[in-house]
């Protein structure tokens, strides 16, 4: 037949379990200390989409900036394409279609005198 523990057996393993208890509280305790609650998760994550939320309307903003610069500059690049054109009719018709008009009028000219 088994024999029954001495009291002061007892009295040692309910110390150990008492210990253990203690032990594990304290580390439950610790455990807990280090864990974030709900609410300041939640604000961090708030301050987290807002930051984020920020990025991309400043990187939409860069984009329709430098797509602005981008139409401007083709715009400003047309323009002076169509100057010159306008430079090479004005000097066309300034300069070069006397001379030819002169010629002819001196072919013409000399075609008649020959006549």
């Amino acid at each position: 037949m088994p024999e029954d523990p001495t009291l002061g057996e007892v009295m040692r393993r309910l110390e150990d379990v008492r210990a253990d208890l203690k032990e594990d509280f304290r580390e439950l305790g610790t455990r807990l200390d280090s864990k974030v609650s709900m609410e300041r998760y939640s604000l961090e994550q708030q301050a987290r989409d807002e930051a984020l939320r920020q990025i991309v309307e400043r990187v939409k903003a860069i984009e329709s900036a430098r797509d602005q610069e981008d139409r401007d500059r083709r715009e400003a690049e047309q323009k002076a394409a169509d100057r010159r054109a306008a430079d090479r009719r004005i000097l066309f018709s300034a300069l070069i279609a006397p001379v030819l008009m002169l010629l002819l009028t001196l072919y013409l000219s000399a075609q008649g005198a020959t006549a």
